[in-house]
């Protein structure tokens, strides 16, 4: 049989290193399946396409190498979209492969027929569509170059007849994805350096840009006797094995963090682009470094920008700089941040007492392995996970943090798995995140994916509730009536359990670790536990929005909530 079109854009996807595709199979994509059947490329049948995009940004963002998704004409492509704005956000190399319906029948409102070019293109690097049989090399090259380089998602619309038309002879393009080494000028150095030389009281704040550059932001906190505070994507790469580390800062950060970026006289800001404003110092000199020219300068003014590779910069910057002495300033921010990690860590409960979030978070850290991978979902699992999990050069954790999605950790421990088959990954579900992809726990039966998976169960959407109690609202549709997780696994064909005393909880997570297969551990945890910002960062509103919400409630015949509320929340 001649090589067809499927063959050739399957051949370039393996060339240009991916190792798996995930999608569901149909009708225009039935060609190209076919293909990678055929080829090294690993087929992973989801049950909804949403949850193969997580799947495949968690393994981009992990791997950084290039993961495909593919789907069928119409719906099943689009299915991809939110998954695909979550790996867009997060730089993660993926690549779609959207079939569409017959060249003859497009722009003819015909059945299935959907514009893919106006749908995907606010969150891709590439997107187009192949519109004859001799350019499907060139064009599928240049969409894994796209993703490759530009560090995002690329979209190849495949027509049905291109697919399984016969291939025609292309010059032999191939990818080319060397990243290239970027650091600032030497006046710029000399520049930074001045600022750096002349000041006292400086702080660090490094975000996920400092990926790699460990020991550089490390050995500059020593030279300048500088606190480091980081953002929640930057905790990985930078808070461990790290004596200048004082804690994250932002809404769910901590004190300790956010007071050293306010109250210094000079930020160094390392590949961070934070998004709110008001954690940045108002009067401090700001020098920001970061590897894209569009976020400098980008959340808030800065003194002096400069575009560069954290560590390449940070180590032609490391010889122009002063030894630093007095350690003062720094001092008091990291004694403040053992403070309190003591204090969360001195966490407790009685044996028939109920179960916070907090504690089982600090549970599964103590007792999952120390080269864990984490994935969490939005809402208050990710809250307790950044706060609670200890990460490393081994240990990683994956979030929903730019994008803000629901229901992203168990198809992003899926892809983890995949790519990590050997490896121990652990996810924290909230009810309803797991709620909300719930039929991809067939996937982790059929695809045998030896994923762990806790349900923080609190009956609720938990931060929702939070949000709108801080508003001064009675809330309303947040509650979920939810099954015993740990039974629908069963039903499903895996480990199941469920808990909830804090007495039975620690043997419960032990024995959820230890099972060689998928395992899911239904905990029913505190529903009554408030996210607490760093203190004293409580904006007045929400203070005044607490407040009318207890008046409310009690007077709605609500009492025994804010009992209940301040029983969990106040010591």
């Amino acid at each position: 049989m001649s090589k067809r079109v499927a063959d050739v854009l399957v051949e370039t996807l393996q060339a240009a290193g991916v190792k798996r595709c995930y999608g569901i199979v149909g009708d225009t994509l039935n060609r190209i399946t076919h293909a990678i059947s055929e080829s090294k490329i690993q087929w992973v049948h989801m049950r909804h396409e949403e949850a193969g995009a997580f799947a495949a940004s968690a393994e981009g963002q992990f791997t950084g190498e290039l993961v495909a998704c593919a789907g069928s004409c119409g719906p099943g492509s689009l299915h991809f979209i939110n998954g695909l704005y979550e790996a867009n956000r997060n730089r993660a190399p993926v690549i779609l492969i959207a079939t569409q319906i017959v060249r003859q029948d497009i722009g003819f409102s015909s059945v299935q027929e959907v514009d893919f070019t106006s749908v995907y293109k606010d969150c891709s690097v590439f997107c187009e569509m192949i519109l004859m049989p001799g350019h499907a090399r060139r064009k599928m090259v240049a969409a894994c170059q796209a993703a490759l380089t530009k560090r995002g998602v690329a979209v190849l619309i495949v027509p049905a007849d291109i697919s399984s038309a016969a291939a025609e002879e292309e010059r032999p393009y191939t990818v080319h994805a060397r990243q290239p080494v970027i650091r600032p000028s030497d006046a710029d150095l000399d520049a930074i350096a001045a600022i750096l030389n002349d000041s006292d009281a400086i702080t660090i704040y490094a975000g996920a840009g400092c990926a790699g550059a460990h020991d550089q932001v490390v050995a500059t906190a020593d030279r300048l006797k500088a606190p480091m505070a980081h953002t929640s994507r930057g905790k990985d790469f930078v808070a461990y094995d790290n004596p200048y580390n004082v804690g994250m800062t932002g809404m769910i950060g901590g004190a300790p963090g956010y007071h050293a970026v306010l109250n210094c006289d000079t930020l160094l800001q390392l590949g961070a682009d934070f998004a709110w404003a008001q954690f940045y110092p108002d009067r401090a000199k700001i020098i920001q470094i970061d590897h894209d020219a569009t976020h400098i300068g980008h959340r808030h003014p800065v003194t002096l920008g400069v575009v560069g590779n954290i560590k390449e910069t940070l180590e032609a910057l490391l010889p122009r700089l002063r030894q630093h002495d007095d350690n003062k300033f720094l001092a008091a921010y990291v004694k403040r941040h053992q403070k309190m990690l003591e204090s969360a860590n001195a966490e407790t409960a009685g044996s028939d007492a109920t179960i916070s979030g907090t504690y089982l978070a600090k549970l599964i850290n103590k007792h999952a392995a120390k080269d864990a991978l984490f994935a969490a979902d939005d809402g208050t699992a990710l809250v307790w996970a950044l706060r609670h999990l200890d990460t490393s050069d081994k240990r990683r954790c994956f979030c929903s943090l730019l994008h803000g999605t629901m229901a992203s950790a168990m198809p992003s421990a899926i892809g983890l798995q995949k790519c990590q088959p050997g490896r121990q990954v652990v996810c924290l579900a909230g009810d309803g995140g797991i709620a909300m992809l719930l039929g991809d726990l067939l996937t982790v039966v059929q695809e045998k994916v030896p994923i762990k998976i806790a349900v923080f169960n609190n009956g609720k959407l938990g931060f929702i509730d939070i949000e709108q109690k801080s508003a001064g609202l009675v809330p309303m549709y947040t509650d979920l009536q939810n099954p015993d997780f740990g039974e629908v696994a069963k039903a499903m064909g895996f480990w199941g359990h469920s808990v909830a005393k804090a007495g039975d909880l620690e043997e419960s997570v032990k024995t959820w670790l230890a099972q060689p297969g998928p395992a899911l551990l239904d905990v029913k945890v505190n529903p009554m536990q408030l996210v607490m910002p760093p203190s004293p960062f409580v904006s007045p509103e929400a203070v005044v929005g607490m407040g009318v919400y207890t008046a409310k409630a009690i007077l709605e015949g609500k009492g025994r909530d804010v009992w209940e509320m301040m029983v969990e929340n106040v010591p």
